[in-house]
């Protein structure tokens, strides 16, 4: 084992905040590692650019990791992912690049021929990755969309559980409400509002996200390259942003201690 090589930290970002969902479920894995944590919170949201706009921000950040000397990195956010991950995985080959997905699969296998809502921006619900994933599974269950990018500015402020939070949450879903058994929330953002929408779904419907997959996929990663840091040490979180504001630290640190 490289334990110089191995000792090197892992790169994680986001349009903003809402990836530190999947940064929380990563530390929680591999509580021996240590993480970066990037929040382009400058630029959010990027469910409303182009694909063009959101791949040059991505690689950007990916560049910004490459000069921190990264082993790997999680794009942990679904319209990253949509608009970046294959080609910025073509352009560096050695390093592993974990990517998000609504989790479809899941909610599919949760209850047959079921009612799935996939709350997600409208640049994930559009691009062809997702409605590739969308087809893999439309015999086998009624899949609806919700474009949701609104509630990605209501995590980025910190309100995930506001009256205008639920309001707005209540307006959205509905039309859905009583006719879903799943709720996919397919934008990293989302799981911070997750107690909100379990309130307003009802508790028999079944909330998933795809954190959970992608830290598990960051592991695979890890083993099979012989990258895994000691396994008795202590993993380090540092955040940054592309806000200067200094409160954009500490909302990161609070969300990531929630």
């Amino acid at each position: 084992m490289d334990v110089v090589k191995n000792k090197r930290p892992i790169g994680v970002f986001d349009s903003g905040l809402g990836g530190i969902s999947v940064l929380k479920e990563c530390v929680k894995l591999m509580p021996n590692e240590d993480f970066i944590f990037f929040g382009d919170s400058q630029n959010a949201p990027y469910g409303i650019k182009t694909v063009g706009q959101v791949y040059q921000l991505s690689k950007n950040i990916v560049e910004y990791f490459v000069n921190q000397d990264v082993k790997a990195i999680v794009i942990a956010c679904n319209t990253a992912t949509s608009a970046a991950a294959k080609e910025l995985r073509q352009e560096y080959p050695d390093l592993p690049i974990v990517g998000l997905e609504p989790a479809l699969k899941p909610a599919v296998l949760h209850k047959e021929h079921s009612n799935i809502l996939v709350m997600a921006t409208k640049l994930t619900l559009r691009e062809d990755k997702f409605n590739h994933l969308m087809q893999q599974y439309e015999d086998q269950a009624n899949i609806m969309k919700l474009p949701a990018t609104d509630l990605v500015e209501f995590v980025e402020r910190g309100e995930i559980d506001t009256p205008e939070l639920k309001q707005y949450l209540r307006r959205i879903l509905k039309p859905y409400l009583g006719k879903i058994d799943s709720v996919v929330l397919g934008c990293t953002h989302f799981p911070f509002a997750a107690k909100a929408i379990q309130e307003i779904v009802g508790e028999n419907v079944y909330v998933i996200d795809g954190a959970p997959g992608a830290a598990r996929e960051l592991k695979r990663l890890l083993v099979k390259g012989h990258l895994e840091q000691d396994p008795t040490s202590k993993g380090t979180v540092i955040f940054h942003n592309s806000n200067p504001d200094p409160k954009e630290i500490e909302l990161s640190k609070r969300l990531f201690n929630l």
